[in-house]
């Protein structure tokens, strides 16, 4: 018995036991009861929930983020320099917690990506540097339509590299918003890149999530991959497009690129096609997907040994394209299949013509963040896995969908869409 346990008290408690477990049996299913038979444990009391301690202020927040960059070997000086004016920034946090109701489909995406425009000013820029981008590209193995592609769909061939302070934006994001570890990791590295003195902290401007230069690399890449390509001394992403560009080629290289092969192609499927091989993990050679019928548009030049898995980028009513490893590598870049696609398209496209020839379903109407988590979470009643409700059409979530199409004797291309939300709404 506790010394501070009073003998009244233990008393009243024994006599109202047997009320206690009665009710405790009417208002909790067995297996949640307790299985002690020690009286006073049933009893003690509940421990208080902890005190939730006061969010730091700023000042106190940038006072220990001063002490762990000392620690990593950032001068004081320079510290107090870059942070003298420094305070969150409204606007940042008003962006990165925005998740807007409806974003483009694929091939509004592409319209704007792969313009005509783009595709002109490209041409004329991989011609103006040939002699640079030549030279890149045999140090790095990296093709310069590629990362003339790169550089045109990152910052408009360096016309657009943002207007935000890197240091207040990692900052604010370190300091309150979303996965602040992982801003204070960048917030860190950024410091360190001024130190070795390759920008000015005045002169190191961004994205509003930090991402920098003319190929918009965020500081943890930049300090691993950019390099100093004009020979100045310098690793100057903001004004030195062979900088830009060979760290660039740089990234594709420890990406696993691999010079001469194709990023993918556009290609026509037989009539009954098995469209839930189009998965990321339906990975075959190209000969064993000429053994289904699958068949190139226009000439590749890849080995037939090469390996690709399918992609269905508007479901089975649009076009479909075989991508090989390099479209993993500029997913490396950019973690966005839309985006893997601009790049692999306008680079094409750098060199000649090349259109879509599959429709895409321009009249279909695209789902809605809120109607996409209402499917995850109509899928998960139904006996479907999506994964979270989070209105990210993910790997899971497209498993699911294949799972329902099949029970509807649909085709199975794991594309959600109005009609499908439908079905389920009526179940």
């Amino acid at each position: 018995m506790s010394p501070h346990f009073p003998r009244r008290a233990l008393a009243t408690a024994m006599h109202l036991l047997p009320l206690l477990l009665l009710t405790a049996c009417a208002q909790a299913p067995a297996e949640n009861l307790p299985t002690t038979s020690n009286a006073s444990a049933m009893l003690a009391p509940i421990p208080a929930e902890p005190i939730a301690q006061p969010a730091p202020s700023f000042a106190e927040w940038r006072q220990a983020l001063r002490d762990e960059a000392l620690a990593a070997g950032i001068d004081a000086a320079l510290f107090d320099r870059v942070f003298a004016a420094i305070s969150p920034d409204p606007a940042v946090l008003k962006a990165d917690s925005s998740q807007p109701e409806f974003t483009r489909p694929v091939w509004e995406y592409l319209d704007g990506a792969v313009s005509a425009s783009r595709i002109g000013r490209g041409r004329v820029l991989l011609a103006q540097h040939n002699a640079v981008l030549q030279r890149i590209e045999r140090q790095y193995g990296v093709e310069a339509q590629v990362l003339v592609a790169i550089w045109g769909l990152e910052s408009n061939f360096g016309s657009n590299i943002g207007s935000h302070s890197v240091i207040r934006s990692l900052a604010t994001l370190a300091f309150e918003g979303r996965r602040q570890g992982f801003w204070r990791s960048q917030l860190l590295a950024a410091l360190q890149i001024l130190q070795h003195g390759d920008i000015a902290g005045e002169r190191m401007i961004g994205s509003w999530a930090g991402a920098m230069g003319q190929t918009q690399f965020m500081p943890t890449t930049y300090n691993q991959h950019a390099v100093d390509f004009d020979g100045d001394g310098k690793r100057d992403l903001w004004n030195s497009s062979s900088d830009a560009l060979a760290s660039a080629a740089h990234y594709l290289q420890a990406s696993g690129w691999q010079r001469g092969q194709p990023w993918g192609f556009e290609v026509r499927l037989p009539a009954g096609f098995d469209y839930a091989l189009a998965d990321p993990e339906q990975r075959r050679s190209l000969a064993e997907w000429a053994e289904l019928g699958v068949r190139p548009i226009a000439p590749t030049g890849a080995a037939a040994s090469a390996r690709a898995n399918l992609l269905l980028p508007a479901g089975h009513r649009g076009p479909a394209f075989l991508l090989l490893d390099n479209f993993r590598s500029i997913l490396k870049y950019n973690n966005s299949t839309s985006y893997a696609l601009a790049i692999g398209l306008l680079a094409d496209n750098l060199l000649r013509p090349t259109e879509v020839q599959g429709s895409w379903p321009r009249g279909e109407r695209q789902l809605g963040r809120s109607e996409r988590i209402e499917l995850q979470e109509l899928l998960a009643m139904n006996g479907f896995d999506p994964g979270p409700a989070d209105g990210i059409i993910g790997a899971n979530t497209r498993k699911a969908i294949r799972a329902l199409q099949l029970q509807l004797n649909w085709p199975a291309d794991g594309y959600p869409n109005e009609e499908l939300l439908k079905q389920l709404r009526g179940r």
